[in-house]
């Protein structure tokens, strides 16, 4: 049998879709993080796992602590450092981001 939304819960899961909107919003990266996911406008959540697909293809997870990401050539143009942790690496992409 369904059920019928009140007028609080629309509000709730109104105010839950504007918050994730942000996340689907196209974003234009930099020419150097270009390099690695493409120079078109995608959402963050797209460069994320466009750069994690570069990270693993080539093999940039230090071995002995695989949280470690070990910049490449392409990668360091990015990072602006030889090994970030994951906790970090969001935080240094989104500076190659600008709103559309």
């Amino acid at each position: 049998m369904a059920t019928k939304n009140t007028e609080s819960e629309k509000k709730t899961n109104h105010a839950r879709d504007a918050q994730t909107a942000g996340f689907k919003k196209p974003v234009q990266p930099s020419p150097e993080l270009a390099q690695i996911v493409g120079s078109d406008p995608l959402p963050r959540t797209e460069v994320t796992k466009k750069v994690w697909a570069y990270i693993k293809t080539h093999h940039l997870q230090n071995p002995a602590n695989r949280r470690n990401i070990l910049a490449d050539d392409t990668l360091y143009a990015v990072l602006g450092k030889k090994e970030v942790s994951m906790f970090e690496l969001t935080k240094l992409i989104s500076g190659h981001l600008r709103p559309i």
